[in-house]
């Protein structure tokens, strides 16, 4: 969620930045709910002070002697409006929140006008067999399809070993910088999604259990984040970092025919996710920090790779700037994103209303 401050204050500065991501008019139909609730505000606030003005006359005839029936049905007449008005203002809050919640984060400066590769590690170029071809029978892509359909698979054998393996050790780098382990629930409230901004999900990827009322999470990002929704943290307690470990689901919608050997591009896969909650002035060198352990984590694995600065059009709805790292993958020749990193700056915080005080007694600021 963007601050509608900062719109009100510097709308041309807000569009020029959204046009980067190719939205630039989206701001319009905020700025035009938002005038026509700054002019009824004063209106409905004059009719109640003429309501008010009214009973305390009523009440003082009364005490007179006097029914004042004139009176009592001029102001019938003042609640009506009255009524109506608080209906209007309703209606336009309603209609300006929605139009809040369609605007995406604005674009950091260093978020690029087209992706821009920054560097190359290791030695790509090499071709070989790709991954089905190597691992056999131990990813059984058969039996996933007939159990669950297309993008369904078993893991089997050695290569489960080999997961748990990963993931312990991702566990270990991470909890000696500082991160906490969780592993964080796959179902989740709509509340989550809309305030990590995977909702409205334009994009068709978000599997819906309607019965339920709820939905399976495609990232432990969407649980992490919403672990301090709704609090006021200490002072001294940021920053807080996170290191989820959970099953993800996506549908892939729009993705037929493509990337689909294999378990590159599938349904339900497991993931180790890493969240940072910092003050706003960290974020970037959070970001940072955050790519230079995956970097490291793909370096300590011999993989090759290259590190990719996405372009300000191509960005998620809460990132203001993102990077993906590419692996090269000598079955397909070629680099392919294998993980990536974000800074949503408070654009997340804002929609869950993640706060922190700087010091005590300091005035609460979104993380």
């Amino acid at each position: 969620m963007l601050d509608l401050k900062l719109i009100r204050e510097d709308p041309e500065g807000v569009r020029r930045a959204l046009e980067r991501r190719r939205a630039g008019g989206a701001i319009d139909e905020v700025l035009r709910l938002d005038a026509r609730r700054r002019e009824l505000l004063p209106e409905l606030e004059g009719l109640r002070a003429e309501q008010k003005r009214a009973g305390e006359a009523i009440a003082e005839a009364k005490r007179a002697g006097d029914e004042a029936p004139e009176a009592i049905e001029e102001m019938r007449g003042v609640a009506d409006r009255v009524k109506q008005m608080q209906a209007e203002v309703a209606q336009v809050e309603e209609r300006l929140e929605s139009a809040m919640s369609a605007l995406p984060n604005l674009p950091a400066e260093s978020a690029p006008e087209e992706e821009e590769v920054l560097r190359e590690v290791g030695e790509a170029g090499r071709t070989g067999r790709d991954h089905l071809e190597l691992l056999g029978e131990m990813v059984d892509m058969d039996s996933g399809a007939r159990l669950s359909g297309s993008r369904f698979a078993f893991l089997r054998g050695p290569l489960v070993m080999l997961e748990l393996a990963m993931v312990r050790w991702t566990f270990e780098v991470l909890t000696e910088r500082g991160f906490e382990p969780a592993i964080t629930p796959v179902l989740v409230r709509e509340e989550a999604l809309f305030g990590t901004g995977f909702l409205p999900d334009t994009e068709q990827q978000i599997y819906e259990l309607a019965n339920d009322e709820l939905y399976l999470s495609g990232t432990s990002e969407v649980a992490l984040a919403s672990l301090h929704a709704g609090e006021i943290l200490d002072p001294g307690v940021l920053p807080r970092r996170y290191a989820g470990f959970s099953s993800c689901f996506r549908r892939e919608a729009g993705a037929a025919g493509k990337d689909t050997r294999g378990i590159f591009r599938v349904h339900q896969f497991d993931k180790v996710e890493m969240f940072s909650f910092v003050e706003p002035d960290e974020s970037e060198g959070e970001l940072e920090r955050l790519l230079a352990i995956q970097e490291e984590l793909l370096q300590a694995l011999g993989i090759p790779y290259r590190v990719v600065n996405i372009a300000a059009w191509d960005l998620g709805a809460s990132a203001a700037k993102k990077y993906d790292l590419e692996a090269w993958m000598p079955g397909q020749e070629r680099y392919r994103e294998v993980t990536s990193t974000s800074n949503t700056t408070d654009f997340q915080a804002r929609r869950l209303g993640v706060r922190y005080r700087p010091a005590e007694g300091a005035s609460p600021r979104f993380a």
